[in-house]
């Protein structure tokens, strides 16, 4: 009898053993999350301050570049990304033969046209002066916001592709000039006005609520930034509760108290 009740205690003691050193594993797992210096990382650092409390821990990794992060992605050094668009997402899929996938958005990054001199695209003179970034893909997409605004009409299909030569149709006889993205802002007293992204939009302390007379739908494909992951790696239950958090209520409170607009969720 005696020797019955010693086995039951080791097999207990080792099933409880076994729980334990599950749970201590369990713990331990650090997500690593690549997102780019600024609001992307910003955001992703309050994330892991709410996942902490839910009991996942996240390890922040910061990059100062558009590249690495998917790079990093892909060859396993980091769990998630944080910091790009689909388009971008699958360029880069495109062109390097990796196999990455959105598993949830986070949050807008919405291109506007902004003004020092008119309240609305109704006061917009004839012959006003637009600016408008001076790169490929920016440059395009200013074209298709004022287009989207019922500025102007593009050649049908051109997409993100657009160049000024592309303007089909122009009713306002708008001048454009083509600047420097990150110099647009400073433009503003110059132009009538300029097609921004949100990025220096922050930079330069302009508000969208006063400045910014027309800004891109939510549901624009360069505004919405996108979760990824590895196509492998999509139904990991760990990434899709971190995913959960990040579309939480604490993380859209959050991106209204820090960012007043400027930032906005995409969930």
């Amino acid at each position: 009898m005696k020797k019955r009740k010693t086995v039951s205690q080791w097999i207990l003691g080792t099933l409880l053993f076994a729980v334990l050193t599950g749970c201590g594993q369990e713990d331990s797992t650090v997500i690593k999350v690549g997102a780019t210096v600024g609001p992307h990382a910003q955001v992703v650092e309050a994330v892991a301050r709410e996942a902490e409390k839910q009991g996942l821990k996240v390890e922040v990794v910061e990059f100062s570049d558009y590249i690495t992060p998917n790079g990093a992605l892909a060859d396993g050094s980091l769990d998630i990304n944080s910091y790009q668009h689909q388009p971008f997402l699958q360029n880069y899929n495109s062109n390097n033969g990796s196999k990455l996938v959105s598993i949830g958005e986070s949050i807008l990054m919405r291109m506007g046209i902004y003004s020092n001199k008119y309240a609305s695209l109704a006061d917009l003179p004839d012959n006003a002066q637009v600016a408008i970034p001076n790169d490929p893909t920016n440059g395009g997409r200013g074209l298709l916001l004022l287009e989207d605004a019922k500025l102007i009409t593009l050649k049908p299909g051109v997409g993100f592709k657009a160049s000024i030569e592309d303007v089909v149709d122009n009713p306002k006889n708008l001048k454009f000039i083509e600047v420097e993205a990150a110099q647009l802002p400073r433009s503003l007293d110059d132009v009538d006005v300029a097609t921004i992204t949100m990025n220096y939009v922050m930079s330069a302390g302009l508000d969208p609520k006063k400045q910014g007379i027309y800004l891109e739908p939510k549901d624009a494909p360069l505004a919405v930034m996108v979760i990824a992951t590895r196509e492998a790696d999509k139904n990991n239950p760990a990434y899709q509760k971190f995913v959960d958090i990040y579309q939480s209520q604490p993380i859209r409170d959050y991106l209204q108290q820090t960012f007043n607009g400027t930032i906005e969720p995409a969930f």
